[in-house]
């Protein structure tokens, strides 16, 4: 404890002006304001939850959580759930110059242009025979409670900046993901588990791309709303691991002790980041007796295993989503799983196969897994990647970025299920019907969690920012 008083009268010198004035201007009313909540933290299990900054909500909730799956690389919406027979039927001919004129391209910018053909069969799914690539059995047989999505679009054609505006809205590095914006406005529902947690799975194909953690940061919002990466194999937090020789008792000693004296010095410096520090060392607390249990998969019986193709420990797809229903059941509000490989600049038709075989089934037992516990109507599945692929040919054989129109599906959580919306003209070149932008899904997302997405705003530098920016629409015709 003399350390504690050292470091306190160190900080008492370091007071801060704004400080000052802030704490004696708010007087004997604060100091009630302080011992009442206090009291009825004390008293009310619920007000040990973190709370979110909406409160009330806006709307009406129709989702509690979202689990978003993101194929990192760049799907080929002709490959997977976007059929057209005229872009079959005009194999290896000119593209029409007067869809790709003027248009934003990649890394065939003034090269010869000329279609390239679904690699796949595609065939009728469901009461509403939906058709999607048949190497999707699985998800075909859910493809009733799916809502498939054939007209987004996008700003970026390059992955990391496309990667930026799908989780921030924006191609400027430094942005909150939305995530963190949920985690911000909701807050958390569990105890000893971060609000919003991200889990990654690598592709056989070798197309590896890095994945940034700049893209479930917390931006300008606190630290704390950030996303917390928990990795399926080894141990699942680095540093997580009580060290040798440290007892239980002695770690929760440190932790208060460190707590102790942060505490005292957000008194005196009124800084938001100490609460959120403080906070953090809590949560690390807690979570080295709640991760290992949550990460044990050895605990879900053989038909849940079985159900989704994995085996504990082996860092698939398969068990993340199965990690991913074990998160939502212990109330994390945000769970993000990023799965790479799918960047097919070459050898789409053979890589698109590979990717069916790892998330084909998973995405079916996630589905399926969540509506037999009666959890798939207040959780928000979306499946996603940070664009798609040209209906050109790419080296003979494979399909450049594509910005202009591609295939996303949702599912659970107030989406309507078992339809189709929007779609890209016949060769899958532009979305034209119904185009359905990154903002749109972001308002859409944020409605169903009972959030106004123009009413969510965090004040930086001089203005107010927003997940969705000045745009954003929320998308009624998918919704129950």
């Amino acid at each position: 404890m003399d350390l504690q008083k050292e470091l306190f009268q160190f900080n008492a010198q370091q007071m801060t002006r704004r400080a000052f004035l802030g704490r004696n201007s708010a007087g004997v009313g604060a100091l009630s304001l302080a011992l009442l909540q206090a009291k009825l933290s004390a008293s009310s299990p619920e007000n040990n939850f973190a709370r979110g900054v909406v409160n009330p909500l806006h709307f009406p909730k129709k989702a509690k959580r979202v689990i978003y799956l993101s194929m990192a690389g760049g799907p080929s919406h002709l490959e997977t759930f976007d059929p057209k027979p005229k872009l079959a039927a005009m194999h290896d001919q000119a593209m029409p110059e007067s869809m790709t004129k003027g248009k934003q391209i990649a890394q065939l910018q003034g090269k010869e242009l000329k279609c390239f053909g679904p690699q796949h069969p595609f065939r009728a799914f469901g009461k509403n025979g939906t058709e999607i690539c048949e190497l999707f059995p699985h998800i075909g047989s859910v493809i009733d409670e799916i809502c498939l999505i054939r007209s987004m679009h996008t700003d970026a054609i390059n992955h990391d900046p496309a990667h930026m505006f799908m989780n921030t809205g924006s191609q400027i590095a430094g942005r909150p993901s939305m995530g963190s914006w949920i985690t911000y406005g909701l807050g958390c529902e569990s105890q000893d588990l971060p609000g919003f947690v991200v889990l990654t799975s690598l592709g056989k194909g070798g197309q590896n791309q890095p994945i940034a953690a700049r893209q479930w940061a917390s931006g300008y919002l606190p630290s704390k709303f950030q996303g917390v990466q928990l990795r399926a194999k080894g141990d699942p937090v680095l540093y997580l691991t009580t060290p040798n020789g440290v007892s239980a008792t002695q770690q929760k000693d440190v932790v208060q002790s460190i707590n102790a004296v942060n505490a005292a010095h957000d008194r005196l410096v009124d800084d938001p980041e100490i609460s959120a520090r403080i906070a953090q060392y809590e949560m690390a607390f807690q979570m080295q007796s709640s991760v290992p249990e949550l990460m044990d998969l050895s605990q879900e019986p053989a038909h849940v295993m079985d159900l989704y193709g994995c085996k504990p420990g082996d860092g698939s797809f398969a068990a993340n989503c199965l990690l991913a229903r074990r998160l939502a059941e212990r109330g994390v509000r945000f769970i993000q799983l990023y799965h790479k490989d799918w960047d097919h600049h070459g050898g789409v038709k053979n890589g698109i196969e590979l990717k069916a075989s790892e998330i084909d089934r998973a995405c079916m037992a996630l589905i399926t897994d969540l509506k037999q516990r009666g959890m798939l109507e207040e959780t928000l599945i979306v499946w996603a990647g940070e664009f798609g692929r040209t209906p050109m040919s790419q080296g003979g054989s494979g399909r450049d970025h594509h910005n202009h129109g591609f295939s996303i599906w949702m599912a659970g959580g107030g989406i309507k299920p078992g339809v189709v919306y929007g779609n890209t003209d016949e060769l899958g070149y532009e979305a034209v019907e119904n185009p359905v932008a990154v903002h749109d899904m972001h308002a859409t997302m944020l409605y169903l969690l009972g959030v106004d997405h123009l009413k969510l705003t965090v004040k930086f530098q001089g203005r107010d920012f927003r997940l969705t920016d000045v745009h954003g629409k929320i998308l009624k015709p998918i919704l129950v």
